[in-house]
């Protein structure tokens, strides 16, 4: 029998014991075939994640996101296979109890999450930037394609407008600059108004002519557009320049100008039209005529020329009618008079030219006579006047100049008001 003293010392030494549960050798040998699975899965896991995350960096290049989106769903599938494997090693597996009051077991599935999370969180962020800089990358090639093919198509047209000048650059040695004008509505508005000042320049030797060969000049204003009630005598000069305009502009709104030619235009050639323009814009129309008397524009020159100026009119001038029957035989006389009307005609042809390498086409329209006066789509030809005491609206006595619709503007048609009063 041993002494009570020994006794409490025993079971006091028993009782600060702590109690484990059986240990992890022993659970891992109970079990091996197990455990060896569980480390062959383990392993396969590992090489099938690193497959996977060498999977996601390859479809970064080139950048894929259709591919990128995959590799990451196989790398998260693999994680959760990793992770799950964890799970069931530590449910077969327990730690030895411990006797911290936090539950070190759930601290550390804790822990894991978090890390997951915050993982897929960097990743995720990594794929929204590269993403978002990928997308600014493609707006910007985007602009500069967008870009490059406006230069393009302005190179190439600029390049075909070249080759119709080829030959006029060799005969002057090829130091000649040619600088080609965008095709405006503004470009226009300057043609027209070149037109409608060559209309008014040959108007003046046209009268001149008439009064040296004794014509009655009122009479003749009033053949061209009875019962016009002018403000002044001298006015009726916008009556002579209106005659020419009639006969000038004859035909605009036909594609050929109502000029036979052997070779036909489509209607939508404007490219054609543009050159056309520019071939003959810049150069001296005698000069172009010596080099090609039958060409489309020398055709033009002809029957303009004889509808313009009456037979009876020029045997007035000239005493007879040899500058005619040359014009009439396919010649283009030298002679001063038909040089001027060839600027006119120039100005007049380049126009139509130009108004059919729109699309659409500018059109040509026309004021009649006693149509209400409307600043909207006429202007006066005279400044300062002074409306009836009546009343009465102010009416078109004649057109000097037709208008055109060229887009969604509207270039005035230039008229004579008749029945008003001018403020000098």
């Amino acid at each position: 029998m041993q002494p009570s003293g020994l006794k409490e010392t025993q079971l006091n030494t028993n009782n600060n014991q702590k109690v484990h549960p059986q240990p992890m050798e022993q659970s891992i040998n109970q079990n091996p075939e197990a455990m060896e699975a569980l480390i062959s899965n383990l392993f396969g896991n590992i090489s099938s994640l690193k497959s996977a995350y060498i999977q996601l960096q390859s479809a970064h290049t080139p950048y894929d996101p259709d591919k990128i989106q995959e590799a990451d769903k196989v790398v998260i599938s693999e994680l959760k296979n990793l992770s799950e494997l964890k799970h069931f090693y530590r449910e077969n597996n327990p730690k030895p109890v411990c006797v911290s009051p936090q539950d070190s077991r759930l601290a550390a599935e804790i822990q894991e999450q978090q890390s997951l999370l915050k993982t897929y969180e960097v990743m995720v962020k990594k794929f929204q930037s590269e993403i978002q800089n990928k997308d600014s990358e493609i707006t910007q090639m985007l602009e500069k394609i967008e870009e490059a093919n406006q230069k393009r198509l302005k190179l190439e047209k600029n390049l075909k407008l070249r080759g119709m000048s080829s030959t006029n650059e060799s005969s002057f040695g090829g130091d000649v600059s040619l600088e080609f004008p965008d095709l405006t509505i503004e470009l226009f508005m300057s043609t027209y108004e070149a037109a409608s000042k060559a209309v008014h320049d040959f108007s003046k030797p046209l009268i001149n002519m008439m009064k040296a060969a004794g014509w009655d000049l009122d009479s003749a204003a009033n053949s061209i557009e009875p019962d016009v009630a002018y403000a002044k005598r001298p006015h009726k000069k916008y009556a002579f320049e209106s005659y020419i305009c009639q006969r000038m502009f004859s035909g605009f709104q036909h594609k050929d100008f109502s000029v036979d030619s052997e070779t036909a235009m489509a209607d939508d050639d404007t490219e054609t039209f543009f050159r056309q323009f520019l071939a003959l814009k810049d150069m001296d129309p005698l000069d172009d005529l010596c080099t090609n008397p039958d060409s489309n524009f020398g055709k033009f020159c002809r029957s303009k020329y004889l509808i313009l100026i009456h037979p009876k009119m020029e045997a007035s001038f000239f005493g007879n009618l040899d500058q005619r029957d040359y014009v009439m035989g396919g010649g283009h006389p030298r002679t001063g008079f038909y040089q001027a009307f060839l600027k006119l005609a120039k100005s007049v042809w380049i126009l139509h030219r130009l108004a059919c390498s729109f699309d659409p086409a500018a059109k040509i329209f026309q004021v009649k006579k006693g149509s209400e006066f409307s600043d909207s789509y006429m202007e006066s030809v005279l400044k300062n006047i002074v409306v009836d005491e009546k009343g009465e609206s102010p009416r078109v006595g004649l057109m000097v100049m037709p208008g055109f619709w060229i887009g969604g503007s509207v270039i005035q048609s230039r008229v004579y008001v008749s029945g008003v009063k001018v403020v000098e």
